[in-house]
């Protein structure tokens, strides 16, 4: 069996770090072709030495020299910097399937090259669906490019209509876990700090899409991620809170069945079955034992959790909107954790950045691109 080369956006990362170990769960499958950074590139230096890929790539240039010396000992392995070469890397002949593990706009770019050179695409930046996934969904089409979700509630949702055909979806039944202030009264989470919102009850993720756990405009963006991905509109989108994280999605169909995909929290599970789909491959881990877990379903607050109800507001106008709301929101998150502005002010910047932004009903690539610039132009001025 010819080996499937994987090229890992985001290789230092949650996902990346976890798909790596898939890899070497199934050493005879899987082979990283190329891991890319952004800035940690003393742990892509330690990456590539243990999985020997033909290239790393350092988005952030001013890392390239001291990757260089890093890897001086591995000549066989090619060093790029730049974001550029990221969305070069990813057409590479040998490259099977490309994971897109990197947070935030950053990820449009790369995903957008890996489509148009017909890679099959391991999707785990929600932000690129969020942005553009009009646009995004056409160029898959045209290129007949295969997209399959990695985030756990998009592949419990995925792996819930497998084989269903064209049974019509009559509602989505997105979960979460409602992060670390579900039980806080609203009045208390202007005080909230960033060590608060970053202990997540039941993932470990990293800081930035923790934060948005806790504010749940991470949910937001999954409902959006849903309507393109599936071909279901917001409205037929429901959001619960379901503490537990043991049901990872369900999906309700015409007849009123429902069927959903269960497990224990890891993450290892969705990135292997993105690789190995339609095969389960055998996987290491912790079983789920039904008898140690009560599930339990609530209704989200939207008054408490304003990032959602954004969200939800964005979809619905449609057009450049959700991709301001994504580039406020990167602003704002990113503020609140450097401690320049408190919990509330995430919502209050994105909201103002909403009503402030030029809309435009009919986006294209370039329209997205100064969307986002204007967006965090103003997010900034608003912080």
């Amino acid at each position: 069996m010819k080996k499937q080369q994987v090229c890992i956006l985001g290789s230092t990362g949650s996902i990346g770090t976890q798909a790596l170990d898939v890899i070497s769960q199934h050493p005879d499958r899987y082979e990283a072709y190329c891991l890319t950074a952004n800035n940690r590139y003393e742990m892509l230096a330690e990456q590539a030495k243990k999985y020997n890929p033909a290239a790393v790539v350092i988005a952030n240039d001013a890392h390239y020299d001291a990757l260089c010396n890093l890897l001086a000992d591995r000549p066989d392995i090619k060093v790029y910097a730049g974001k550029q070469a990221l969305d070069q890397i990813v057409t590479a002949e040998p490259i099977d399937m490309v994971l897109t593990a990197m947070v935030g706009f950053a990820g449009l770019s790369p995903t957008i090259s890996a489509i148009k050179a017909h890679k099959k695409i391991c999707l785990a930046n929600k932000e690129t669906l969020v942005v553009a996934g009009e646009l995004i969904n056409k160029l898959a089409a045209e290129n007949h490019a295969p997209i399959i979700p990695v985030d756990s509630e998009h592949s419990a949702i995925f792996q819930s209509i497998v084989g269903e055909g064209d049974n019509e979806i009559e509602k989505i039944l997105l979960t979460a876990s409602g992060g670390p202030f579900r039980l806080l009264p609203k009045e208390k989470l202007a005080t909230v700090t960033k060590a608060d919102a970053l202990n997540h009850p039941t993932w470990d993720m990293g800081a930035k899409i923790t934060i948005d756990s806790a504010t749940m405009m991470n949910k937001g963006f999954e409902v959006i991620e849903a309507r393109w991905l599936f071909g279901v509109p917001a409205e037929k989108i429901q959001v619960l809170v379901h503490p537990q994280s043991i049901v990872h999605s369900a999906v309700q169909f015409a007849d009123g069945a429902v069927k959903a995909q269960l497990g224990v929290p890891d993450m290892r599970l969705p990135i292997q079955y993105a690789f190995s789909f339609p095969e389960r491959l055998p996987l290491n881990g912790d079983r789920l034992d039904l008898f140690k877990h009560n599930l339990e379903f609530f209704e989200p607050d939207l008054d408490k959790f304003r990032c959602l109800a954004l969200a939800f507001e964005a979809i619905k106008k449609g057009g450049n909107m959700p991709c301001v709301m994504n580039a406020a929101n990167e602003i704002a998150n990113e503020a609140f954790r450097k401690d320049k502005c408190g919990f509330n002010d995430i919502a209050r910047i994105i909201e103002q950045t909403m009503n402030k932004a030029t809309f435009d009903k009919n986006p294209d690539y370039d329209l997205y691109v100064e969307s986002d610039a204007e967006a965090r132009r103003i997010a900034a001025e608003l912080i």
